[in-house]
């Protein structure tokens, strides 16, 4: 079973189609990552570990940027799909993208991506080949489902971005001995997320910028 989105982004032509599916607990991610690496042409297919994205826009910026960077001749990569995982990127370094943001048999949540104007290719094709390809939960593609699976920590390190945080954490301590460890023990113990919330706003603004400055760098 796939639970199949048809996209339709936002200054891109209307017969480009932009299908994606989330997926859980996947257990084939080896043989996923196998298919690609083989140049297996019924796998073309942008699959991203699902840990490294922060939000949907987060994902959204690496499809739109690929699929116009395709529509005009200036991609990097060998196709629209590989192209995807490499706009995700901070750097120029394509075997780096693949690797901090591709499948590997390590991943148990993923974004399955396919971007065609071939009428051939269309919703029920690709939910079939994905049905009968990924073995895992498929999840509808949901603003809460995408960041659940987001690791915060990853995504700090590989767009070098560690100390994001950390400054507020010191000028709640530099007000008193305690001061800081107790505010945050209060915010844990009363479920107020909204401090979690506006750090995760403030990670995939500086994220898109990153992404969107990999050119001129």
């Amino acid at each position: 079973m796939s639970l199949l989105n048809t996209l339709h982004i936002a200054h891109l032509p209307e017969d480009l189609q932009v299908y994606l599916s989330l997926y859980d607990e996947v257990k084939n991610a080896g043989f996923l990552q196998q298919q690609l690496l083989q140049g297996n042409s019924a796998f073309e297919y942008a699959f991203i570990d699902a840990s490294i994205i922060i939000s949907s826009n987060h994902l959204l910026a690496g499809i739109f940027r690929a699929a116009n960077d395709w529509l005009n001749g200036r991609m990097k990569s060998k196709n629209v799909h590989s192209e995807i995982v490499f706009c995700l990127s901070m750097n120029n370094n394509i075997a780096e993208s693949f690797r901090r943001f591709g499948i590997s048999p390590a991943t148990t949540s993923l974004y399955a991506i396919k971007v065609s104007r071939t009428p051939s290719v269309n919703a029920a094709t690709v939910q079939q080949h994905l049905s009968n390809s990924i073995e895992g939960k498929p999840l509808p593609f949901e603003e809460s489902a995408v960041t659940r699976f987001t690791d915060v920590r990853k995504v700090k390190k590989t767009y070098k971005l560690t100390d994001l945080g950390r400054s507020k954490v010191r000028a709640g301590r530099e007000g008193g001995a305690g001061k800081g460890k107790a505010h945050e023990d209060a915010r844990l113990a009363n479920g107020d997320n909204g401090e979690e919330e506006a750090e995760r706003k403030e990670l995939e603004i500086m994220v898109l910028g990153l992404m969107s400055l990999r050119g001129a760098m």
